[in-house]
Formats: structure tokens, sequence, C-alpha cells
């Protein structure tokens, strides 16, 4: 029996549908594996990963204290894009998450592009993420003549065999995962205040406001460079919506959702804007780059024996993390897309372990082209792959403000009914989220070299995602006749 089989003969035997007729076929046949704790600490792990614990070094240089300030207005948008995919995972919870939602909404078109500009972000991130995790390791003195590729290729493997074997080990890598990083940064958070109230020397200077005013204040280098940085921030939130894709393999959405997306507002003013300004009071925005995590940078400056090794091990976490959270939901939705026909046929495929290998090994696929760009060019791989998976997050996060838009419009109309939980000021949030995500794109442009160059490639993705459309859309049309056929 096929999952489109299943999915339309629940539906036929009247299961509740939470006040809508749509089922997505890619939902059937996952197990029920995750727990609250997970997708609690799934969402902490989602708000915390590589764009923190590495690009925040070389963000800090270019454009200094104002950072935090980049990291406070992207993380309210980033809250908005999240809470409008929880009021939709309410209204219906689905393992396709917003690709489900875009096909409800927007028909299969809509689907089609939302699923593979994530991909393309996942894709592009997994790179990344591998290029992360060998970067942090050449950190130590026995890998430090081992060439990158083999590093990056090391991660990727160990990382895919936990994500093949079932959702629990996934849940349970991510939850164990995001305690280290949570643990490390409220450790460095805590070393850093204590420094700043004794006024304890850090490479010879005084933590405190004077190290920002002495260095030319929150704006050193002017308002421009802060600006400029703003889609490399965006990069840092892009696993917020995570906590989305998972509700589809957990018990009670909506018991655990609410609380879960609820705390990331909390967890972005704690995490990323108090460390952000915690690095800026320790040490001149001069003394980070773009080669070393900042706070590997504070402990080395500090002297203390073995704390600049404890804190890099734990940002190559963040980094394996952040591969893990790609590989799991990028699987999920591939089948969701594959179920229906807007994805490769083996993607929609899934093991005994319930787990949609065919979608993680296609992502996996594209992270061994990312081994091969460490090979050719590992000092520039990071921030190739950073402008891409921007433009990917952009689409991922427009889709599902859209999505989240027209949800409003139908319950307007009556055709739909809001959950309790909803995004705050519908429709005025979404609009304003989508003026903010264009207005990140002109400044990717705007600051030319790669940035430019990445939106200058966005007719090229369009027409990659028109020729697509044109190529599946026979298939689409099929499968959707044989599905209504079967609800009859």
């Amino acid at each position: 029996m096929s999952d489109r089989t299943t999915a339309a003969e629940t539906l036929a035997a009247g299961a509740p549908a939470k006040n809508t007729p749509h089922v997505d076929a890619g939902d059937a046949g996952y197990s029920k594996d995750l727990k609250s704790r997970h997708i609690n600490m799934i969402a902490i792990g989602g708000a915390i990963g590589t764009g923190l614990f590495l690009g925040a070094g070389g963000r800090m240089a270019d454009a200094g204290p104002s950072l935090a300030i980049a990291y406070a207005v992207c993380g309210v948008f980033a809250f908005f894009v999240v809470r409008a995919l929880g009021e939709l995972v309410l209204y219906r919870p689905s393992s396709g998450a917003f690709v489900s939602y875009a096909r409800e909404f927007m028909g299969e078109k809509g689907a089609f592009a939302a699923g593979w500009l994530y991909f393309l972000n996942w894709s592009t991130t997994a790179v990344a993420d591998i290029t992360a995790a060998a970067t942090y390791a050449h950190f130590w003195a026995m890998f430090s003549d081992v060439p990158q590729w083999v590093l990056a290729l090391i991660a990727l493997a160990v990382v895919l065999t936990a994500n093949l074997i079932s959702v629990k080990y996934f849940g349970e890598m991510e939850f164990w995962f995001a305690i280290i990083k949570v643990a490390a940064l409220v450790a460095f958070m805590l070393v850093g205040i204590f420094l700043v109230v004794t006024q304890h020397p850090v490479d010879g200077h005084t933590p405190g406001f004077s190290t920002v005013s002495d260095n030319g204040g929150i704006f050193p280098t002017g308002m421009l460079p802060m600006l400029l940085v703003i889609q490399g921030v965006v990069f840092a939130y892009a696993s917020v919506e995570l906590c989305g894709v998972a509700a589809g393999e957990t018990e009670s959405p909506e018991k655990i959702m609410p609380k879960a997306i609820n705390s990331i507002m909390w967890r972005v003013g704690l995490f990323y804007v108090g460390s952000v300004v915690l690095l800026a009071l320790l040490l001149p925005y001069t003394a980070y780059s773009g080669d070393q995590s900042p706070f590997v940078t504070v402990m080395e400056k500090l002297g203390v024996p073995g704390t600049a090794g404890v804190m890099n091990l734990v940002v190559l976490t963040a980094a394996l993390s952040s591969l893990n959270s790609g590989l799991y939901s990028t699987g999920r939705i591939l089948r969701s897309m594959a179920l229906s026909g807007s994805a490769p046929k083996f993607t929609g495929r899934m093991n005994k372990g319930q787990v949609p290998y065919g979608g993680i090994l296609l992502t996996a696929g594209f992270g061994v082209l990312g081994v091969a760009l460490n090979y050719k060019v590992p000092d520039e791989a990071f921030e190739i792959v950073l402008n891409l998976a921007s433009i990917g997050i952009l689409g991922t996060w427009g889709m599902i403000m859209l999505c989240s838009l027209l949800f409003w419009h139908r319950a307007q109309d009556g055709r739909v009914t809001r959950p309790s939980y909803r995004l705050p000021w519908a429709p005025y949030t979404q609009i304003v989220t989508l003026f903010f995500l264009a207005g990140v794109a002109f400044l990717m442009w705007w600051g030319g070299g790669v940035g430019r160059t990445t939106v200058m490639l966005l007719p090229l993705i369009a027409a990659a995602l028109v020729g697509g459309w044109f190529v599946v859309r026979g298939r689409v049309r099929a499968i959707a006749a044989e599905r209504q056929d079967a609800l009859r």
C-alpha cells in the first residue's frame, strides 16, 4: 500500500483533519519518537549554531560592537517567522512543514518552489557546517597537518550515519548537542560577566565600556558595515524553523510547540545579543577575525590552560549539530515533495527505522561536493556557501510568511479556523517581515563582492525553478488525479 493511498484512506475514513480537508501524503509512515525535551532542545539548538560560534568573529571585525544591534533586529524577525510557522503547525502538524502549507495555500507550484529553496538553503549550509567543523579541528595540533577536505569528509560521514538510523537517534544527538552548546554559552557568559565586573585584564585590555569607547564606539567603522553584515546574521538564525518540521514526529505538538517557540525570543536576547555584547566589552573588535571562533579568541587571550581547547570542542559540536539538523529536515521535506511528484522518487523512500533516507542521502551528496570545494578553495569555501545559503534562507522565510498571510486571509473568509496560538499583529507582521527579507537581499547586492554575485544568480535560480516545474508537472498532476480518485 502506498503512502498516498494510506493518506487518502485516512481522510475517507473520516479522521479529524484539524479544520482542513488537506491531507499531506508525506506525513504517513513516521514514528512519533520525539519527546518534549527533544523539541525544546531542538528549538534551542536551532537558535544557536555555526553562524554565532564561527561567523560572529569575522562580523565583529567588520562591524564592531554594532553587531549586537544587527543580531537583535534579525532576532525579532526570526521570531516572527517561527511564530508564524508555529501557528500553522498548531493548525495542522506536518513533517512537510511549510512545503505542506505552501501546497495547501499556494498549490503545487508554491510547494515546489518552497521545497527546492529549502533544499538550496540546507545543502549549502551542510557545506558551511562541514567547512566549519574542519576549520575548528585544525585548532588542535594533531589535526593541523590533515587536509581540510579530509576532516570535512569525516564530519559528514559521522553525522550522516547517525541520521540514517532512526529519528530517536537524531533527537538524542540533537538534545545533547544543544545541552553542550547552552552550557558552554552560559559558562562563557558567567566568565565574561565576572571579568567585566572585576575589571580583570584580558590580553592587556581592561574589560568594560571603555573597551568600546576607546576603540571607535559602537559604530567604529560606520553604520554601513552593520547593515552589510545583516545577511550573515540572518544565516545565524537559519535553523529556527526546524522545530516546525520536527512537530510532525511528536505525539502532542499542541502542548509542546507553543512553549518551545515562545522561549526562542529570550534565548535570542540572552545568547546572541548578550554574548556579542560581552565579546565587545572583553576585547577590542580588532582582536577578532573570521579565521577563529571569537569565543576561542577570548579564551586564548585569557591564557587559562585548556579553556580554549574546550571552547573549540563546543563550537565543533555546534557545527555538527547544524549539519545533523540539515540532514534531518531536508529528508522530511524532500519526502513530502516526492510523494506529490515534485522531487525524485527515491527521496520518498524510508528505511526500517522510519527514516526518509533518500532525501538525506541527496543532501549528503551535495555535502560531498562541499568536500571538493574545501579541496579546491579551502580559504573561501565558507564565505561562498554562506551567501548561497542566505538566499535559500530568505526564500524559505519568505515562503513561510506568504503561507501565513494566505492562511490569515482564508481565516478572514471563514474557510479555516486560526488556533488560539497566533502570530501577533497579523497581517502587518507578515508584510513587514517580507519587506525586511527583500531589504536583506538588496543589502547583499549593495555590499558587492560574493554577496552581489550571489544575488545576481537569482534569475538563474528562478529559471531553474521554472524549468524544473515544467519537468515534473506531468507527474505532479498524475499523482494529484490519483489522490482524487482514491477519495471518491
